[in-house]
């Protein structure tokens, strides 16, 4: 397996610091992309720094704000100087939230949309230039199963954002394959243990309309939602299969990428959905004499 350059976004915590840590030790020379790196995060990044010490392995910390055009350019700017170069971007930052729809303002829908959405665009523009002059490269964007498996109530802004990030990996696949760059989705699961992702769920703003719900006719719903996700999982599901899977990605020969992975312990029917959404799209293809973008072209 030739050795990559690699960043990940939101790397501070969960998928992002297990995959980091995982692709460093596969031998990749990787960066954690993750904001305020002399704040909040600056635990983060000493324990990535000991990390790379403790296995004599290429993991480096960079600031990278995904909520912010200036961040990422810098941060991407940064990479390209170090490495100077850049093979492959894994878009994993995002942000969960839990309570009935209603009850989130429309300013914090658009927060998680900026988060789980936005943010892809901003490090898309500013490292793809870097890929598509190189000829050859990797955007692996991390999915989630809610985007077209069961959707259990309370979840609504994070599923919709999720949704449409999906959708947006799916077009840009298209757009990039004559340029020798291939795309893979990963879509994990309802993960319960093992990140934060759950326990670092926002809430809904307007607690006096979540209450309306929760006190009424949804009077328990929250936690039957929660109980009933944890009780599908498996109790060897490990959170860790998704920097498996990542690797395993990584590390395959140009052109042989599969274009969506599930790994989704709980088997909650995205695979099946996806399945068919897949089928029709590369149908489609070939009907309108586009199925040449299917596959990476390679172009040195």
């Amino acid at each position: 397996m030739s050795k990559q350059v690699i960043i990940i976004t939101g790397a501070s915590s969960g998928f992002g610091a297990l995959t980091a840590r995982a692709l460093a030790k596969a031998g990749h020379t990787v960066y954690a992309g993750m904001r305020a790196t002399e704040g909040r995060n600056a635990p983060a990044v000493a324990d990535a720094a000991e990390f790379a010490r403790e296995n004599n392995v290429d993991l480096r910390s960079v600031e990278l704000d995904v909520a912010s055009d200036a961040s990422v350019v810098s941060g991407i700017a940064r990479i390209i100087a170090d490495a100077g170069r850049l093979d492959v971007i894994i878009h994993n930052a995002g942000h969960m939230s839990f309570g009935p729809a209603e009850a989130f303002t429309p300013e914090q829908f658009a927060e998680l949309f900026d988060i789980n959405v936005l943010s892809t665009q901003r490090v898309n523009r500013a490292a793809l230039p870097h890929l598509r002059r190189q000829g050859r490269g990797l955007v692996v964007w991390v999915s989630s199963s809610s985007s077209r498996g069961g959707t259990p109530p309370y979840l609504s802004p994070y599923f919709a954002a999720k949704a449409a990030m999906d959708s947006l990996a799916v077009s840009y696949a298209g757009e990039l394959t004559r340029w020798g760059i291939e795309t893979s989705i990963i879509v994990p699961g309802a993960f319960t243990k093992g990140t934060n992702h759950f326990a670092h769920s926002g809430s809904p703003d307007d607690t006096a309309r979540a209450a309306e719900y929760n006190e009424g006719p949804y009077k328990g719903v929250p936690e039957q939602a929660l109980q009933g996700l944890a009780a599908l999982e498996p109790a060897d599901a490990d959170a860790g299969a998704v920097a498996v899977a990542i690797i395993d990605v990584v590390g395959k020969p140009f052109g042989t990428r599969p274009f969506r992975v599930h790994i989704d312990p709980s088997e909650d029917g995205a695979e099946i959905v996806n399945g068919v959404a897949d089928r029709v799209r590369a149908e489609l293809f070939r009907r309108i004499g586009l199925e040449d973008l299917l596959k990476p072209a390679a172009r040195n």
